[in-house]
């Protein structure tokens, strides 16, 4: 995606996917990119975990040298973004845009799947109606996993369906019988409670836990039965294959 707003005193504003957690996977662009701009924003836990995005891509920054402007967003997944915090973090942004200034917000995987990428933007284009703005694609932890788990997603004619999360063994029944494949992300406590009746939903030998594809940390779990609690981790996923 690219927009141009036609002013040419203004910075361009970029969505830049930096890839699953493997910083030889950042693409060429993103790295070029990153190397340029002026002010690179990623979102922060209020726990004070860094940025996964922006471990990422410290290597390649050590000789940019761009400003750092950090959004600050609640480490509980059950307590939304206030609206506010992308409105204050939209006027800084516009801030630096306004002065010329190229402005990067990156995200881990893909800006357009499952990223805050889209709130940033919207809440960017209120304040800056002629906004210049360039989304990057980057390599999303699904395909990733795919690769790690040795298996294509779907081959000719399958059909795959991408969940966020998953609330009961109802909604996974649903969406495996409607696709060939299932992914679901951020595997949790729920999840695998959903999935202790293994036979129940015929999952026995084809579901494949991958977590942190790509890192060092990455592990990947053909026995599902055999996830404990302790094996969880946000950045993991799980295929399922019909």
């Amino acid at each position: 995606m690219t927009t141009r707003g036609g002013n040419h005193g203004q910075g361009t504003f970029y969505g830049v996917g930096v890839g699953p957690g493997d910083p030889e996977l950042l693409t060429i662009k993103a790295q070029r990119t990153l190397q340029s701009v002026a002010v690179i924003c990623f979102t922060q836990l209020d726990d004070g975990t860094e940025s996964y995005a922006l471990g990422v891509v410290q290597g390649v920054l050590e000789a940019a040298e761009p400003e750092f402007l950090a959004i600050t967003i609640p480490s509980d997944d059950d307590t939304p973004v206030s609206p506010q915090t992308w409105a204050d973090a939209a006027k800084e942004i516009a801030g630096h845009l306004h002065h010329g200034r190229d402005v990067a917000f990156i995200t881990e995987g893909d800006p357009m799947l499952y990223s805050e990428f889209f709130q940033v933007l919207e809440s960017v284009k209120a304040v800056v109606p002629d906004l210049d703005a360039e989304v990057i694609p980057g390599v999303s932890s699904v395909m990733a996993a795919a690769a790690s788990s040795g298996m294509p997603l779907v081959t000719h004619g399958q059909r795959l369906t991408i969940l966020p999360k998953v609330y009961g063994i109802d909604d996974l029944r649903e969406a495996i019988t409607n696709s060939d494949t299932t992914v679901l992300m951020e595997v949790d406590r729920d999840l695998l409670q959903a999935l202790a009746n293994l036979e129940k939903l015929g999952l026995t030998g084809k579901a494949t836990y991958v977590r942190q594809a790509s890192t060092a940390r990455e592990t990947v779990v053909e026995d599902i039965s055999k996830l404990e609690e302790e094996d969880l981790d946000y950045f993991s996923l799980l295929i399922i294959r019909r």
